[in-house]
């Protein structure tokens, strides 16, 4: 396995560790303390950061540094709307396909309702990860190379939703899961128009959690 580059590896970490967290949000990166975490030099943290301000996930502002800001109501909108097109996609492929990954997708949402009780701060960032696992079990069971990188894309993006709309409901953990067990019975179903119902409906509340925020 090729070893990563430190421009890669600074990137991974800004993407998924510091972009996804609802703390970072509003605030400015500091490239010294950023590099000392990861264990590289600046440099690649300055080439790192530029890659995420190419991809609109942080902002240069002159004499003041990289800024992450937070994402607008439009922004937000734009996100679930267009999880809502891959996911619905990808639901539909697997249906007609009798490759609906009911197995995996069950095995994840156990994980995450093992996790569900207690405050929202315990185990969010774990319960997350599951969260971007369970619903890429879906897009890549479409079979589309093309279809699963573009989802992957939205990582950071969907981390930080996912962080910011558990900790702006109450008992989210357990709703999340609820609607994940949703999904997973109208998928089983082979009932296309369900399943997207049940994908359309768990991506409006978060919606609606994120924009009452």
């Amino acid at each position: 396995m090729q070893e990563q580059s430190g421009r890669e590896r600074a990137y991974v970490y800004l993407r998924d560790r510091v972009l996804s967290e609802p703390a970072f949000t509003g605030t400015f990166l500091n490239e010294g303390e950023l590099a000392s975490q990861i264990g590289v030099s600046r440099t690649p943290v300055r080439e790192a950061l530029l890659l995420l301000v190419s991809e609109g996930l942080i902002e240069m502002v002159r004499g003041r540094g990289a800024y992450v800001p937070p994402m607008s109501g439009r922004q937000i909108g734009e996100l679930m709307d267009l999880r809502g097109v891959l996911e619905r996609h990808a639901a539909e492929k697997a249906i007609d396909a009798g490759n609906v990954p009911i197995a995996a997708m069950t095995a994840t949402l156990e994980s995450q309702e093992a996790l569900a009780a207690g405050a929202a701060e315990d185990h969010a960032r774990t319960f997350i990860d599951l969260d971007g696992t369970f619903h890429q079990e879906l897009i890549d069971s479409a079979g589309s190379e093309m279809l699963s990188r573009t989802y992957a894309g939205l990582r950071a993006r969907q981390l930080r939703a996912g962080l910011s709309a558990l900790f702006g409901a109450p008992d989210r953990k357990r709703q999340v899961c609820t609607e994940h067990r949703a999904i997973v019975d109208a998928l089983a179903s082979g009932d296309l128009a369900a399943a997207s119902a049940q994908i359309d409906a768990h991506l409006d509340v978060t919606m609606r959690i994120l924009l009452r925020g």
